[in-house]
Parts: structure tokens; sequence; C-alpha cells
């Protein structure tokens, strides 16, 4: 047992695992079922599946599935430039004491000078671009009629795994008649882009390296 144990690890240890998430769950429901009206279907007309002749295809309800293209293009740059200089000088002398204790004192001459200079420099810059489309679910529908939505897209490229997530909350009226909407308008909007696979865990540092640079208290 002990041996089929170990196999197990190993073999497990070399498997890609799904990244975690912080998008919103589930990402992906069932719809609701409907009510349907005694005594209308026939063979072709059904009550449970129908939609009226005018309705938009715009989504609205639990299970409705949506596109929303990713347009993400964030810039942030900063820039800080502290300088301090700061010097003191102090004299101080005895020239006569006449009857007073400490005669020894005489002709003592004291001086001292101090400065002290700093002066730091700091500069940060964040460029972000993220482009591209994904379908997303509608998870629940809120009392004001909006809609959150969860969705993700995988993709596997050789032993590589890529992970696109997206979650957030969508007025329905931002959504455009070929039922699509832009991420910028998506309240609290959850984008993700992971990866699981050799490349992605190349770029991690191994558990006991991390536990040493924990430990170690230089």
């Amino acid at each position: 047992m002990k041996r089929l144990a170990i196999v197990a690890l190993i073999a497990t240890a070399g498997c890609s695992t799904v990244p975690p998430t912080n998008v919103h769950q589930p990402m992906t429901a069932r719809p609701a079922p409907r009510m349907e009206v005694a005594g209308v279907n026939g063979s072709i007309y059904q009550s449970a599946t129908s939609r009226p002749l005018f309705e938009d295809r715009r989504a609205r309800f639990v299970g409705d599935t949506m596109t929303i293209t990713i347009a993400e293009n964030t810039t942030a740059s900063k820039k800080s430039n502290n300088k301090l200089d700061r010097s003191s000088s102090n004299e101080a002398s005895i020239s006569s004491m006449t009857r007073l204790p400490g005669q020894s004192a005489l002709g003592l001459d004291l001086n001292t000078s101090t400065a002290n200079a700093f002066e730091g420099k700091g500069d940060a810059a964040n460029n972000n671009v993220f482009s591209g489309s994904i379908t997303v679910t509608v998870i629940d529908v809120m009392p004001n009629g909006n809609l959150l939505v969860s969705g993700e897209k995988q993709l596997s490229i050789g032993e590589e795994m890529e992970f696109v997530r997206i979650s957030g909350v969508i007025n329905p009226s931002f959504v455009d008649f070929s039922n699509t909407i832009e991420s910028s308008k998506v309240a609290d909007a959850r984008i993700e882009y992971k990866s699981s696979g050799q490349i992605a865990e190349g770029q991690f540092m191994g558990w006991m390296a991390r536990f040493f640079l924990n430990v170690l208290p230089f």
C-alpha cells in the first residue's frame, strides 16, 4: 500500500492542476423550467421553450448566455524624488573666570558641527493589455434586474492549459442587440488569465526554497 501511495504521489506531481480562481461561483447555471400552458402545445409549438416573435435575444434569465468583449488596457506610472539637507554649527568658549571655582576651564574652546543629508528616488510603472472575447452565463438575477454573470474558457496548447475566466454584474440596458457587452461596462469585474503546466510551474519557487526563505532571518 505504501508503494502504491508513493507511485500515485509521483504521478500526480507531474500532472497539471487547475489554478485557483477568484471569480464568482458557480461559473455556469441551468435555466429554470418555464411554466407550461395547458392545452396550447402542438407538434411544433411548445410553450416551455417558445419565445415571443418580436422579442430580442438579449440575456435576462438565469441560464442565458451573452458575450463579453475583453478590451482592458491599463497604464499607471509613479515617480517620487525626496531630498533633505540639514546642517548645524555650535561654538563656545570660556575666556575668564574670576573668583569662581573651575579655574582649570579657562581658555577652553568648544566647536561642534553636524551635517545630515538624505536623498531618495523611486520610479514605478505598470502597463497591462488584455483583449479577447468570452461567452458567459447568467447565474443570478438581482431584484433590480441586474445580471450576475460568470464564465470560463479553457485552451489546451500542448502540455499547457490556459484558463480565461470572468465574472461581474451587468446592467441589461448596456447589452447591445447582438447580445454583446464590453468588459469596461461590467461592474465588479473579475478577469483572470492563468495557465497550468510545466512552463507555469517553472515560474514558481519550490516549496523547500520558500520554507527556508520564510524561516531564515537573513
